[in-house]
């Protein structure tokens, strides 16, 4: 029966998987289409506006001057829609999310394969697309991820973690591919990740979201401006200087924002700092199993944990006996410290 509620589950997954995948593309045109119109439309009143200034009294000059404040408004208002939803940001969630319920799809694949699956399975498999669903929605409205957090966290697409584990008691272990100094050598790998990959990532995706932040405030702004400069074409002098300059710097900040993809940068950190967190806990709850029976073979787990963070298995061991070396070298300072103020 678990082999069955397995495959039921499989079907849901790779129909997410590929409706995530069509409205990631979808959401990518958007971008592109909507950048293209926003700038054209941002340029199209420049010129008006600058034709204006040179054109004679009368009836040319209110026609220029309305259809350039009326584009002007126009690229202001989808301006405002395009930095709320970040159409690049929402393409990028879209494609992590295909990505994740296709690794969720070989994992159940793998364990219908390699294992007699039980409920357990079948349960931990919900929970994971549930996670999944309510960490990347598919609707727009309503649901929709915020763009513009107050405090950057590291993406979370897993459930949490519900089996309670015992702490590992004392002693050499040596089953199941695991030893005393692979457990040790996984203790180092978490503080490396918690120390460097995680808080860099974060680190970046902070500054990231501050430009974000920036680029969203100045566009409208920028137009807005323009719209005013246009209105008053004809009867200030200045006027002309805010409907074409405005104008070309709008068009710039726009380019920059969307066209440079700044939001999809963003969410890409943020998923970065989520997947070495992942890896995190990972590692922290396959330690805390008691029994090494019970946990993955631990030769094949070293393997595992080396292949994602991209190196040998001699280059993690090495990464590990590094971050040991600089923990104790810390340590002896802090003591010396200690007794010396003391």
């Amino acid at each position: 029966m678990a082999v069955k509620e397995l495959y039921t589950i499989l079907e849901v997954i790779a129909d997410r998987s590929e409706m995530h995948k069509s409205i990631g593309t979808q959401r990518d045109n958007w971008n592109h289409l909507l950048l293209t119109s926003v700038n054209g439309i941002t340029i199209t009143a420049a010129t008006m506006a600058g034709l204006a200034a040179v054109s004679g009294g009368g009836a040319p000059l209110l026609a220029l001057k309305l259809s350039s404040s009326l584009l002007y408004m126009a690229a202001t208002g989808i301006l405002m829609v395009m930095n709320k939803i970040q159409p690049s940001q929402l393409a990028e969630e879209q494609r992590n999310a295909a990505r994740l319920f296709k690794q969720l799809h070989a994992q159940i694949k793998n364990t219908i394969a390699l294992k007699n699956p039980t409920s357990n399975d079948v349960h931990d498999a919900m929970d994971k697309v549930l996670a999944l669903d309510k960490a990347y929605p598919l609707a727009l409205l309503g649901t929709m991820l915020d763009k513009f957090p107050g405090s950057v966290e590291p993406a979370v697409w897993w459930p949490k973690q519900l089996k309670s584990h015992h702490e590992k008691l004392g002693g050499k272990v040596e089953r199941n591919g695991w030893s005393e100094n692979l457990e040790e050598e996984m203790k180092e790998i978490v503080g490396v990740l918690k120390r460097k990959d995680t808080a860099e990532y974060v680190r970046l995706s902070k500054i990231v979201l501050k430009v974000n932040k920036i680029l969203a405030f100045c566009g409208p702004l920028f137009t807005g401006v323009a719209a005013v400069g246009s209105a008053f074409l004809g009867y200030r002098s200045w006027a002309v200087v805010l409907g074409v300059t405005f104008g070309a710097l709008a068009t710039a900040v726009n380019t920059l924002e969307h066209g440079g993809q700044v939001g999809m940068v963003f969410e890409m950190y943020r998923s970065s700092a989520g997947f070495f967190k992942l890896m995190e806990e990972d590692i922290e709850s396959t330690l805390k199993d008691e029994e090494a029976d019970e946990r993955e073979n631990g030769e094949l787990y070293e393997m595992k944990v080396a292949l994602q963070l991209g190196r040998s298995l001699s280059e993690l061991r090495n990464l590990a006996s590094a971050s040991s070396s600089s923990s104790s070298r810390s340590r002896e300072a802090k003591e010396e410290f200690a007794s010396k103020l003391f």
